[in-house]
């Protein structure tokens, strides 16, 4: 039987609808795939029945499910979800054989996670993601996973479906983490430069949907940049990701620098720069207001320029 036919009797849990988990759980389930979800605010779950995703009351009825994906905000969170007095392993009959983690923690709490899973004999995938919900949407979210190859294989359908941009394996092991957190300070340290250089442009009397359109359609353009120039000229940040969660990944670097015995000045900086960010009032609005602070630090009150820019994905 081939690895197509097998997955396709496979019951799939998933747990965490925010942003990013409603997203790719919508995805599953467009794609016929069988589908029960659980959120700790059910509401926000519910939804997804348009999709023939199914809707779960209690979490530990994801345990008789085959494989089951998590997309949670910190380590803390998945330990209780998964292992904690009221999480998926308290059923006292059934487990998954497989979880499969899309959140981004620490390679010291995953590798912890994989260990106390093993002891259930439950198997262990990492793969984390790269993108946001309208990247998931558009068919260009990225995986990077790390975890046993043979689970790897068995999982990888199923990734792919959600995962549209690209699946990734980079090895045993936790390495997927290093590798998503490593994407991440750049995101940080990028976003944080190409704020300094709109307002130095703009600054100079060079309106920033032109300076962003030559950027764009540079060597130093990317996916990203392209991504965020409408909100740069047009002044809006609404969440894809947060500051929090930014800095949350930014202190996952710089304490993976601590440990690996690699300076990290430019991490760092940005790091306090989003930390200001929070400080400042910015905590509701997207990651990338750090152009706000920028221009804020640099004495210029931005106005929206309302150009019609696009943000590459479509």
């Amino acid at each position: 039987m081939s690895n197509a036919n097998a997955n396709a009797n496979k019951k799939l849990g998933w747990i965490g609808t925010g942003r990013m988990g409603y997203e790719m759980a919508a995805r599953l389930g467009r794609a016929g795939c069988d589908v029960l979800a659980w959120n700790r605010t059910q509401t926000k779950a519910e939804p997804l029945v348009k999709y023939g995703v199914k809707i779960a009351e209690r979490l530990t009825a994801l345990a008789e499910r085959d494989i089951v994906f998590t997309m949670v905000s910190t380590a803390e969170d998945l330990e209780a979800l998964l292992t904690g007095p009221q999480g998926l392993l308290s059923h006292p009959h059934s487990r998954p054989r497989i979880i499969v983690d899309c959140s981004s923690i620490s390679i010291q709490a995953s590798a912890e996670l994989r260990r106390a899973l093993r002891q259930q004999n439950i198997e262990f995938l990492a793969a984390p993601v790269s993108g946001n919900a309208k990247v998931i949407k558009a068919g260009k979210l990225s995986v990077v996973c790390s975890g046993p190859k043979p689970v790897f294989d068995e999982c990888q359908e199923f990734l792919g479906i959600f995962g549209a941009g690209g699946v990734s394996y980079v090895s045993d092991g936790e390495l997927a983490r290093i590798a998503k957190i490593c994407h991440n300070v750049f995101l940080g340290v990028v976003t944080q430069s190409l704020a300094e250089i709109t307002v130095l442009a703009e600054k100079a009397g060079l309106p920033r949907h032109a300076f962003l359109n030559f950027m764009n359609n540079s060597v130093m353009g990317s996916v990203f940049t392209r991504y965020k120039t409408p909100a740069f000229v047009n002044l809006d940040f609404k969440v894809t990701f947060t500051p929090q969660l930014l800095r949350k990944d930014m202190d996952l670097g710089l304490e993976a620098g601590r440990h690996f015995q690699v300076p990290m000045p430019l991490a760092s900086v940005t790091r306090e720069l989003v930390q200001a960010q929070l400080g400042n009032g910015y905590a509701d609005q997207d990651f990338s207001a750090l152009l706000l602070m920028q221009a804020k630090a640099s004495g210029v009150e931005l106005q929206p320029e309302n150009v019609p820019v696009t943000d590459g994905l479509d």
